[in-house]
């Protein structure tokens, strides 16, 4: 049982209380900061007339149809009246999580959403072949990354792989993975944020959006200084050696909130790569949302976009203004979501989740990008005398995700495992896992190991057991018990001895495997490292010229030997 280290998540919990904050004013709950007096406030164009008009901001957009709910996206309609629309059709839960209530009258068809040029359009599946590129001169590429180890590391393997091909790459992201960063041979800038802090608000809030009063202060905070961290990323020297640094382009995640300002700013190309659905689909919802209208998946991207952007508008606005010297946004909605004009990459397997049918050419699913740390690796010879000592055991962990209670969660592993006759490896994580009465030779308690060695060593990972926190974390749990990989997910809140049993033998069972290999499988000649670096390289203007010749790339060429892997391993 592993949890997806690339994703954090909470589970659905139906018919759980809104917290009373939320339900008597929704938009004050769900904007993290100040409730609605900014968000309220109307900012005019003649606030900064001597700043350059936004870039982010659209025009053209429909005049609403008859659904109310399409007055969202119209940038004429005021604030104040979106949000008390947004109150009618949206509650954010006790646990932080969106639910949309969709309209009975509402029509998938009766609101033209924003970059419909980029999602309308026929799916673009065709391979990518390098052969067929254009060649690139060395450039300078920052990739700005927010959140766990789990969050840092697909971008590693990125950066070392974009490093292969003759370009300078800074990783720039929290200062808690520096030696992470700089291990591996890139380049390594501070971003603002920490980490630790930012997980353990994920476990009391399982969306993006603080439910508790106590919480808005601590969230904002963090997020204005990931924000204000981000220029300096983008065009300081190198904090150690004082190389002097220039963009070229940027690769960024989506919790880094202010990237596509900078981008606009430094006028240069960005590309945004996710390990969880962003781009707005018809197919599934946000998996920050809870949508049980197939009707609302689409609008709930939307929804949710909106609620993040009244949480943070005073802050970026501020950011835009006194550091980039831009105009301000003025708009409800629209600067968090996909931008037509701004590529996406999505890092998981189209064999797990196929690409929705209505995601465009510049939207592309990449597959999982997993880093080799196997390969130098010496396991401590405790460990190689356990694994040999009988069968292969089932990893259990947390990765970077805090345990309210781990003294009981540990006794509940390990009485799952006696029950089942089990061997288990406990990794004991952020979460302080493991802390054991006495020592059981049926249980390995483990600090630090690489996955891609680790879970060889092992019989259930894939076949996995998510126990959902936070975020993504429901939304990869239904979509491994739906391909027939694990059993339902167990949201952390209801994890307990009878549903972790349950859930080994689940995974024990023929089929479960029999699904697991078929999977593996398909995915052994996957690449998901060099899918993104196809995609970004693919997305990329005709022409960039680099603004400082970077020094050649001292790094000794990376090489990934293909490796059977399944779903979770990372």
């Amino acid at each position: 049982m592993a949890e997806n280290s690339n994703s954090m998540g909470e589970s659905d919990k139906d018919g759980s209380a809104s917290s009373p904050a939320v339900a008597r004013n929704l938009p004050r709950a769900s904007t993290m900061p100040k409730g609605t007096k900014y968000a309220e406030k109307s900012e005019t164009s003649s606030e900064e007339p001597n700043l350059e008009r936004s870039k982010t901001e659209k025009h053209g957009q429909n005049s609403p149809h008859d659904d109310p709910t399409a007055q969202l996206f119209d940038d004429k309609i005021p604030d104040k009246q979106k949000m008390k629309m947004l109150n009618r059709i949206a509650t954010v839960k006790g646990d932080g999580t969106v639910v949309v209530d969709v309209p009975s009258n509402f029509e998938t068809t009766s609101i033209n959403l924003r970059s419909e040029n980029t999602y309308g359009e026929a799916v673009d599946e065709e391979p990518v072949d390098l052969t067929d590129l254009q060649y690139r001169p060395p450039m300078q590429i920052v990739i700005l990354i927010v959140g766990t180890r789990g969050d840092v590391q697909p971008f590693v393997a990125i950066g070392k792989r974009l490093q292969d091909y003759g370009h300078r790459v800074r990783l720039a992201t929290h200062a808690n993975f520096r030696e992470f960063v700089l291990t591996a041979g890139l380049e390594f800038y501070p971003l603002g944020g920490d980490p630790k802090i930012l997980a353990e608000y994920m476990v009391k809030n399982k969306g993006f959006l603080p439910s508790a009063p106590s919480e808005i202060p601590i969230q904002r905070k963090q997020i204005k200084e990931i924000i204000f961290s981000l220029l300096a990323a983008c065009k300081d020297p190198d904090i150690d050696t004082g190389v002097p640094f220039k963009v070229d382009a940027i690769i960024a995640n989506p919790p880094a909130y202010g990237h596509t300002h900078v981008a606009e700013a430094l006028k240069v190309p960005i590309h945004i790569f996710f390990t969880m659905p962003w781009t707005p689909t018809s197919e599934f919802p946000h998996p920050l949302s809870r949508v049980k209208q197939s009707a609302g998946y689409r609008l709930s991207y939307q929804i949710v976009d909106s609620m993040i952007w009244l949480g943070i508008r005073d802050m970026i606005n501020d950011f835009r203004k006194k550091r980039l010297k831009l105009r301000p946004v003025t708009y409800l909605s629209g600067v968090q979501t996909s931008a037509s004009d701004i590529p996406y990459g999505y890092i998981w397997s189209p064999h797990l989740v196929p690409k929705p049918k209505d995601w465009g050419p510049k939207i592309d699913v990449v597959g999982f990008c997993f880093l080799d740390l196997a390969s130098n690796y010496e396991p401590p010879e405790s460990l190689v005398d356990w694994l040999n000592a009988g069968d292969k055991p089932v990893y259990i962990g947390f990765g970077s995700l805090p345990v309210q209670e781990p003294g009981k969660m540990t006794e509940i592993i390990v009485e799952a495992l006696k029950i089942t006759g089990q061997r288990g490896i406990i990794n004991k994580g952020w979460g302080g896992l493991g802390n054991l009465a006495e020592p059981k030779d049926y249980v390995y308690l483990l600090d630090n190991v690489p996955h891609d060695w680790l879970f060889l060593q092992c019989k259930a990972v894939c076949p996995t057991t998510i126990v959902p926190f936070f975020g993504d974390q429901p939304f990869w749990g239904e979509r491994v018990n739906a391909r027939g990989l694990g059993p339902p997910p167990i949201p952390v809140d209801q994890f307990s001895l009878e549903k972790l049993v349950d859930a080994i033998m689940f995974m024990m069972t023929p089929k479960v495997k029999e699904n697991a290999v078929q999977l593996a499988k398909a995915m052994e000649t996957e690449d998901g490292v060099s899918g993104a670096v196809k995609a970004f390289l693919k997305h990329l203007p005709p022409k960039i010229s680099p603004q400082v010749t970077p020094e050649p790339s001292s790094f000794v060429d990376f090489l990934v030997a293909p490796i059977r892997r399944c779903f979770g391993c990372s």
